[in-house]
């Protein structure tokens, strides 16, 4: 190779390229190619899992509500774990679990899935009634209130966490001020249950006349329901209707199949 006078030689001009280096730059390249399709293939299938989860959730999900409907908690719970493992986002499958946990009695595994469901969907107002309906039954009486009025705060229309505020405020021994979450709960959604809880709470009063006319209430909208009756029967009875009582008590263990 000719020079001109003064040009710097390169150093590598005159090393030869050898078989082993140009072995080497090939086995480069195909670990370059290699490279590139693992990535690309990671990439479509993480893509397709990102599609493909959702739809395979929704599907295990309506399966687990099958489950509920048959009352086969154990086997929904397993189904639940599935969707969750496929779409944790999912609150609704948080507040099914934790539904069928409180079926079989396991209250506090139920509250762990209801604050799960809660952290993922934080302006839906009913999973808050949910788990303030599990601490009610461990009579956890302020934490039922809390998410009772965080629920109403949210939703000041959800007839259900002035309900279940109204119980838990009954409960610490308020029974006027629980009758105005009830009052609440009767104009937003006159229901059995409403009507029922209202009127436990003038029973607590000593409001014979006005718990008796929301027992029967009650008893318009669920006719087949024995407690009903006996609450009747037990305010009728107070107040000094005993033929009243006799008669509601009687249709009570009726229904009762006694």
């Amino acid at each position: 190779m000719a020079t001109s006078p003064g040009t710097p030689l390169d150093p590598t001009a005159f090393i030869p390229v050898t078989a082993e280096d140009a072995a080497r730059r090939k086995r480069r390249i195909v670990l370059a190619w290699i490279t590139a399709v693992l990535v690309l293939t990671a990439a479509a299938l993480w893509l397709l899992k990102r599609w493909t989860d959702p739809i395979r959730a929704e599907q295990t999900f309506h399966a687990g509500r099958q489950l509920m409907d048959a009352a086969r908690y154990n086997e929904a719970i397993l189904t639940f774990d599935r969707v969750i493992s496929l779409q944790p986002s999912l609150a609704e499958a948080w507040v099914m679990r934790g539904r069928a946990h409180i079926a079989l009695y396991a209250t506090e595994a139920a509250i762990d899935d209801f604050t799960k469901a809660i952290h993922a969907r934080p302006r839906n107002p009913r999973p808050l009634v949910e788990r303030g309906q599990a601490y009610l039954a461990l009579k956890n009486y302020s934490a039922a209130i809390e998410d009772a009025s965080a629920a109403a705060n949210i939703d000041p229309d959800l007839s259900a966490a002035y309900n279940l505020r109204g119980v838990a405020v009954r409960e610490t021994g308020d029974a006027r001020k629980a009758l105005e979450d009830f009052n609440r709960a009767v104009q937003l959604a006159p229901s059995a249950d409403n009507y029922f809880q209202r009127g436990a709470t003038y029973v607590k009063l000593g409001d014979y006349a006005r718990a008796i006319a929301d027992f029967t209430r009650t008893i318009a909208f669920q006719p087949d329901l024995a407690q009903a009756y006996y609450a009747r029967a037990q305010a009728e009875r107070d107040a000094g209707d005993l033929k009243s009582a006799e008669a509601d008590h009687l249709r009570g263990r009726k229904l009762d199949g006694q």
